[in-house]
């Protein structure tokens, strides 16, 4: 297997057209803070993350996912990551250099199977963070990113091949097969999931609340705020985390969490999950059913930015 390069997640990128109304919702409903903003461009951090953001908003003409990035141990795995993601016939974006955005650091980016650019980066100067107070029902951290595939199978393939993502577990359907793929690239349950879709496109965006009641409040917040919700609240069997989706206003889902599983990868052995089964959905049996509509929303409007790196 290839040896493992990245350390964990560090943020996603979005372009939407209605820049402003994303930003007041990611900042005032959401509960990202703001930083390091330009004209038509925000780097949002979570309070509790060392990272430097957790989101970056642009404005664009396109709805797109502009970037997924993953962090790495130093400058040399970022080198060595690269040469082998060359030599493998992997389009790169950029050859590996100083990053210009919030903390500097060292990277480069690259398009996976299906055009979405990635970026893998060292080095990124550590934000001056606070532990999240009891009761305060912001995002802790960003937890996990859901892809839409029109490949799974190879969107799957790829990352355990070049990034050595482990398989974690997988939902299927009885009648449709499987679903959805879970995978990690730490202790973390999943820090990605694949899911099957008609095309690529972002599934959702997961953050890390504090606790339990955080949580519950957070989801109240949203809900007396008259965010959409479309599914949740309740607890998966895959991962083990609490979930309650909202839509953003560009259609995208962001899912408030906790308690996802941190597992010992040395023993851990994947689980393949029937989605049919309630269980396997929510464990409390506390969300909405999850029918044709959730699923539909989750599917998202397709990606318009594959195989088009962003300007920035």
């Amino acid at each position: 297997m290839t040896e493992r390069l990245i350390t964990h997640l560090r943020h996603v990128d979005l372009a939407v057209p209605d820049y402003q109304t994303q930003l007041d919702f990611y900042t005032n409903a959401w509960g990202l803070k703001a930083e390091h903003s330009d004209t038509g461009l925000t780097f949002l951090a979570a309070e509790g993350s060392p990272e430097q953001y957790v989101v970056r908003l642009r404005q664009s003409a396109d709805k797109r996912i502009d970037l997924i990035s993953f962090g790495a141990k130093d400058a040399a795995d970022v080198d060595t990551l690269a040469g082998q993601l060359a030599r493998d016939g992997v389009r790169l974006v950029s050859e590996p250099g100083d990053l210009q955005t919030p903390g500097g650091g060292y990277g480069f980016r690259f398009f996976d199977n299906e055009g979405r650019t990635v970026e893998v980066s060292s080095d990124v100067g550590v934000r001056q963070h606070r532990a999240i107070e009891e009761g305060e029902s912001i995002p802790v951290r960003l937890s996990h990113v859901v892809i839409n595939s029109a490949d799974p199978e190879g969107t799957r393939a790829f990352y355990e091949k070049h990034l050595a993502f482990a398989l974690s577990d997988t939902l299927m359907h009885p009648h449709m097969g499987e679903m959805m793929w879970f995978m990690r690239v730490n202790s973390w349950h999943h820090s990605m999931a694949i899911a099957r879709c008609p095309h690529p496109s972002l599934h959702h965006a997961s953050f890390e609340l504090r606790g339990l009641d955080e949580y519950m409040r957070g989801t109240g917040r949203l809900l007396r705020a008259g965010v959409e919700k479309i599914w949740g609240p309740g607890r998966h069997l895959a991962g083990g985390n609490t979930f309650s989706y909202f839509l953003d206003p560009s259609g995208n889902t962001m899912e408030y969490t906790t308690e996802l599983e941190e597992i010992d990868e040395d023993t851990w052995h994947p689980h393949l999950y029937d989605s049919t089964n309630p269980d396997v959905a929510d464990q409390w049996g506390t969300a909405n059913q999850m029918n044709e509509f959730v699923a539909t929303k989750s599917f998202n409007d397709p990606d318009k930015g594959l195989f088009v790196a962003p300007p920035v």
